[in-house]
This record gives C-alpha cells, structure tokens and sequence, in this order.
C-alpha cells in the first residue's frame, strides 16, 4: 500500500470462483472496479471461502480459483493499484468470523432472504456456513476497515448486519470498526441470458447457449449471438416489451459504446439476420483481448503465484492491525 493510498477510501468487492465469469460480469462489476483504482484504496478478492458452502471439487475449485483471479487482471485489475487476493490466503477473515459470531444473534441471520433461498436450493445440505455466510462477508468487510462496499439488490441485508455488528462492537468497547457506506456504482450493462432474456445471464446456467463466457473464441459468442432469442417481428428498436432484442442491443451498446438511438438508426430497415451478425462481430472483437490476456496470464503461473501471494501479504498485513485490535479489546492474550 502506497503512502498516497492511505488517504484514499477504502473499498472491497469479490466474486466467487464458481463457474468461468461472463460478459456480465465485466459490464456489470470488473468495469467499474476496474475505473475505482484510481480514486479508491482497493481491495478485491476471490471469495473462495464462500463457496465451500456449496459442495465442490477440490482441483475443480483450485482451477476456478486461479482462473478467476488471471480474468481480474485480464479485465484490467492492476496488482500494482490494487490489493488482489485469495480469500482462504488471509486467516484474518475467518479469525473475525468467529469473534462476529459471538456478537450475531440467531434471529439475525435465520432473517436472511439469500440463506432462506440458498438452503431451498440445496436442501441435502443446510449446513452452518451457509446459515453463517453473512457474518464471514461482515468479516471480509471490517476487517479491512472498509469506508464503501458495492453491493446489488441481493446483498443490502447483508450490508445492514455489517453495520448493525460494527456499531454493537464499538458500542460494546470502543470505536474499533468503521462503519460501512453501500456504494452504488455507474449502472453497468445488465445483461440477461441468450435463451430466456427475462433472466439474467448467469455463470452456472446448465445451458450453455444463454451464456457469454469471457473464455469463449470468436466463433462460440458469434455462434451463441446468431441463436440467441429474439421477439416476435424484425425491427431493431428498444422496447422492454421485447426483452430478447432489448438484450442485444444492450450487448452491442456495451461492445461499442454506441448508444440505444445510434443503434436503432444503424439498423432501421434491417431484419434480425443482419443485426445479430454485426452484435455478435461486435461482441466477440470486445472480449478477444480480454481472452487472449487471460490465457497469458494464466499460462504464467510463477507471476500469477507471485501476484496473489504479495496479494494476500498485502492484505494479511492490513488485517492483522484490525484482528490485534478486536483481540485485546475482548481480552484475549497477546505477547
């Protein structure tokens, strides 16, 4: 962490190295994240504790991992701005956890709408990190003493008993976290899934045709863009009533820059064929240096190994001030 950076704010986002991340998420978060370096003190983790409250395979989560962390830098996280980290590489997260646990009621996390869709989902394993999740994300917060969190619909509960925890704590002892600000950040393109655009784009879709991966070649987004749903007529204009052209449009707009009305103009009096031959030259000429960055990257595994552990040194290091901190004021020893 640089001297000037000690006077910026501080922000933490993550992702969970569950599936290879889509054109989604680079519309929808690297992007912005990517625009933060400059103005805030950045720290951005591969959230791979979280994820173990789903059951994995092993080399299967190594890989993802790794792979994720190679697409952050592709996207344009530059280690030398940011702190970029693996999770389980900081012990401090999981040290905080506890000590939160004992300050989280029952009742509180039992609320939580994502555990109570969660544990719908995978009813054969209701387990207790899933019950406890929002804790080891408050964790993963205060502990870097973080000023603003971004955060999508899904999270602002979570957000709130960050809060709520920092405040009881420093009530309890004295002022020990800061207390965290959601960050609403620019609204990135919302991308929806190729074969049903009333949902959005996801990473684990069993079908693999509603989904752009930052992974895919050339071919398979020009592939999956030429059988992408469309609505009913042949006019290109943006109509939420029409989901399926609204998308590519919506994809052509974050490929280019170009905007809703230089689309409609670009294709007025043209059918689908032609439109969707051009979005998916468009979109496929936008992520082939993402692509071809990350497979450098990936394929560099001293750097890339080099990168996460100064990483996880770097955010171990901060941490650790916050953990020494919480210890002595709950009266555990130290030498």
């Amino acid at each position: 962490m640089s001297e000037t950076s000690k006077n910026k704010p501080v922000i933490l986002s993550g992702i969970q190295p569950s599936g290879i991340l889509t054109i989604g998420h680079l519309t929808g978060a690297l992007r912005n994240w990517v625009q933060l370096q400059d103005t805030y003190e950045c720290f951005y983790m591969i959230a791979d504790l979280h994820s173990i409250t789903s059951r994995q395979v092993p080399a299967d989560l190594r890989k993802r991992t790794l792979d994720t962390a190679a697409m952050f830098i592709a996207a344009g996280i530059d280690p030398d701005k940011s702190t970029l980290f693996i999770q389980s590489q900081v012990p401090q997260h999981s040290q905080l956890t506890w000590v939160l646990n004992c300050f989280t009621g029952m009742g509180e996390c039992s609320r939580m709408t994502q555990f109570k869709d969660k544990s719908s989902r995978q009813a054969d394993n209701i387990n207790v990190g899933l019950f406890s999740y929002p804790v080891l994300m408050a964790s993963d917060i205060l502990i870097y003493q973080a000023d603003l969190v971004p955060v999508g619909g899904d999270q602002k509960q979570h957000l709130e008993l960050t809060r709520n925890l920092a405040q009881r704590f420093n009530h309890n002892y004295s002022p020990t976290f800061k207390v965290p600000e959601p960050y609403i950040p620019k609204v990135g393109a919302r991308i929806m899934s190729l074969q049903d655009p009333a949902q959005k784009m996801s990473k684990s879709d069993v079908n693999e045709r509603s989904t752009i991966f930052l992974t895919d070649s050339d071919e398979q987004i020009r592939n999956k863009i030429k059988r992408a749903v469309t609505d009913s007529g042949s006019e290109v204009k943006f109509d939420e009533t029409r989901p399926g052209v609204a998308n590519l449009m919506t994809l052509y707009h974050a490929a280019t820059g170009k905007s809703f009305a230089e689309i409609e103009m670009e294709f007025a009096g043209q059918g689908y064929g032609n439109f969707k031959s051009a979005v998916g030259n468009a979109v496929a000429d936008y992520i082939r240096p993402i692509r071809e960055r990350f497979v450098e990257i990936r394929n560099d595994k001293n750097r890339l190994n080099g990168i996460l552990r100064h990483g996880a040194e770097q955010a171990g290091s901060c941490a650790m001030k916050t953990l020494r901190k919480v210890y002595k004021k709950v009266g555990f020893v130290s030498f």
